[in-house]
């Protein structure tokens, strides 16, 4: 009787975990970026809001209300040949508290040469107990460029709350061509809040960032190193492989926030979107 009441519960927190899917491709027509082909399905849908100065933008919304365990959302972006996309989402995305599986996020960023594709979603904040598997994987063509960042906040500071135990699995990986040049796993599980506390991992911070720019030398770094004194928290950049990658580290998400907007800023050729900075 245990077994088939447990097996009774497996199979309606299955059925009632979110799904979310998203597959869009965009090009150049005579200079200008269009959408082409779009799919969706379940609770993740993606809105194209009126165009920035150049290229074009998209909003992500998860119409689910946050992240919770068992949850599965698909993004796969692609960009053609000279096209421009720059890709948020409406509003912080909150990953809840899971007693049973992870939560899944897959995301696919694609780009073609001569293509720039930005991928500035808002913070993803993790609640006590809250466990997120993530992948994100790169192909950026010879000549194509990339402005990503991440922000992961622990708890929400503001309200009093912190991010105790769980587990998060943040795996990175970037091609060029069909070269792997950058791979990346993070994994914190168990007593979370206490690593955070370590030098090596947080020394004590509470919100934590990455941004990934392509192409990225010795003369960028060298650019953001000179914003330094402007910093709020932790900030440190480093060039290899073509591209730059930039950590931040601070006691609150408005802090890390602040320095991934200066830096995004020194880096980008163009405008961030607009509803990324309010």
């Amino acid at each position: 009787m245990r077994q088939e009441t447990t097996s009774a519960s497996s199979i309606i927190f299955a059925d009632n975990r979110a799904r979310g899917s998203v597959s869009f491709d965009v090009h150049q027509v005579e200079g200008i970026t269009r959408r082409r082909d779009l799919h969706e399905s379940g609770s993740l849908r993606v809105r194209f809001p009126s165009p920035e100065t150049e290229g074009l933008s998209a909003v992500f919304v998860n119409t689910a209300g946050g992240v919770a365990g068992g949850d599965r959302f698909d993004i796969e972006i692609r960009a053609g040949e000279g096209a421009r996309i720059a890709v948020t989402t409406a509003a912080a995305e909150k990953v809840y508290r899971s007693q049973g599986p992870a939560a899944q996020l897959e995301i696919t960023l694609k780009a073609a040469a001569g293509s720039h594709l930005s991928w500035l979603p808002q913070e993803t904040i993790l609640f006590n107990e809250a466990r997120l598997s993530r992948r994100i994987d790169i192909d950026l063509a010879a000549g194509a460029s990339l402005l990503l960042s991440e922000i992961l906040v622990f708890g929400r500071a503001a309200m009093g709350e912190r991010m105790l135990r769980g587990e998060l699995v943040d795996r990175w990986r970037l091609w060029r061509g069909d070269k792997l040049v950058f791979a990346e796993t993070v994994r914190l599980d168990g007593q979370i809040a206490e690593k955070l506390t370590t030098a090596a991992v947080a020394n004590g911070g509470a919100a934590i960032g990455t941004a990934l720019i392509v192409p990225g030398d010795e003369a960028l770094v060298e650019n953001v190193r000179e914003l330094s004194v402007s910093f709020k928290g932790e900030v440190g950049i480093s060039a290899w492989n073509g591209f730059a990658i930039a950590r931040f580290c601070a006691q609150d998400a408005a802090s890390v926030r602040a320095d991934m907007t200066t830096v995004l800023r020194r880096a980008s050729g163009s405008a961030l979107p607009r509803l990324w900075l309010s």
